[in-house]
C-alpha cells in the first residue's frame, strides 16, 4: 500500500488534547511526526458564566458549538449542574465534522452543520431556522473569533456568549528549538491563526522557509497569507483526515 508521506517530517502544532488521532494517521502514511503543542487549553478564569448557562440550559433554543473543546467544556458544566438531561430540549449546531462527532459522542443530535466549516458558514446553515428573539448559547474560546456571534446578533437573535475555555502559549523547550534548527520539518500543519502567531513568536519565520505550510481551513489560510506566508494546501474538511490529505497534496501537488 502506498504511504503518501513516507520519509517526510511533519510538524503538528495543535494542543496535545487534539492530536492523538492526527498523529496516528500521519504515521500510518509513513510520516515522521514531530508533535509540538504551542497552545495549552485551560478552563476559564471565571467559570461562573459557563455554569450559569449550564444551570439554565433549557431557556436556549440553540446551542452553537465552534470547537470540540467547547462541547467538552459545556457538557462538563452540565454534568456538574445536574442538567445534562435537559439538553434534549435544545437544538444543537456544530461548525465542522470533528465538532459534530464530539457532540454526538455525548448523545447530542446535531441539527445544523455547514458545508463550509467556518463561523459564517454555520450562520448561513442556521439562517432559515432562526427567529427574532430566539435565545442562542455560544460557548467559545475566550479569544475566539466573533464573526458568528455578530452575524447572529444582526439577525435579531439574542446571543449569550460564554467563555468555555481559553488558550495560553506553551513554552517551547530548548531541545525543541534545537530540533527545529537541525532537523527542519518538510510540512507544518497549522490549525488556527493563534497557533501561527505563537509559532512565529517562539520559533521565528525562518523555520518555515523550507517547509510546505498546511492550513486547517480558510480562516487560518487567510491569516497565513496576511503574514506573507505561502500556503501549500488547505484542508477540505477541518478533520484529522482532511489535514492528512492536505499534507499529501502539499508534498505531491
Amino acid at each position: 500500500m502506498e504511504r503518501r508521506l513516507e520519509g517526510k517530517r511533519v510538524l503538528v502544532t495543535r494542543p496535545k488534547e487534539r492530536v492523538e488521532e492526527l498523529c496516528f494517521l500521519l504515521e500510518d502514511e509513513g510520516a515522521e511526526v514531530l508533535s509540538l503543542p504551542l497552545l495549552e487549553l485551560r478552563p476559564p478564569e471565571d467559570p461562573r458564566p459557563l455554569m450559569a448557562a449550564a444551570e439554565s440550559i433549557q431557556r436556549y433554543r440553540w446551542v452553537v458549538f465552534a470547537s470540540p473543546s467547547a462541547v467538552e467544556a459545556l457538557m462538563e458544566a452540565l454534568r456538574e449542574a445536574g442538567t445534562a438531561d435537559l439538553m434534549g430540549r435544545v437544538r444543537v449546531a456544530a461548525v465542522g465534522p470533528r465538532t459534530a462527532r464530539v457532540a454526538e459522542s455525548y448523545g447530542l443530535k446535531v441539527a445544523a452543520e455547514p458545508t463550509e466549516s467556518t463561523g459564517l458558514g454555520l450562520f448561513e446553515a442556521l439562517r432559515s431556522e432562526l427567529h427574532p428573539d430566539d435565545e442562542v448559547l455560544l460557548p467559545a474560546a475566550e479569544e475566539g473569533r466573533r464573526e458568528l456571534e455578530l452575524a447572529l446578533r444582526e439577525q435579531g437573535v439574542r446571543v449569550t456568549r460564554v467563555t468555555a475555555y481559553r488558550t495560553t502559549p506553551a513554552a517551547l523547550p530548548p531541545e525543541a528549538q534545537e530540533l527545529l534548527r537541525t532537523a527542519p520539518p518538510d510540512v507544518v500543519l497549522f490549525a488556527s491563526p493563534r497557533t501561527v502567531e505563537v509559532f512565529l513568536e517562539a520559533a521565528g519565520r525562518e523555520r518555515l522557509e523550507q517547509a510546505r505550510v498546511v492550513a486547517i481551513g480558510p480562516t487560518t489560510a487567510g491569516a497565513l497569507a496576511r503574514l506573507g506566508i505561502e500556503v501549500a494546501a488547505v484542508a477540505e474538511q477541518p478533520t484529522p483526515e482532511g489535514l492528512v490529505d492536505a499534507a499529501s497534496r502539499a508534498i505531491h501537488g
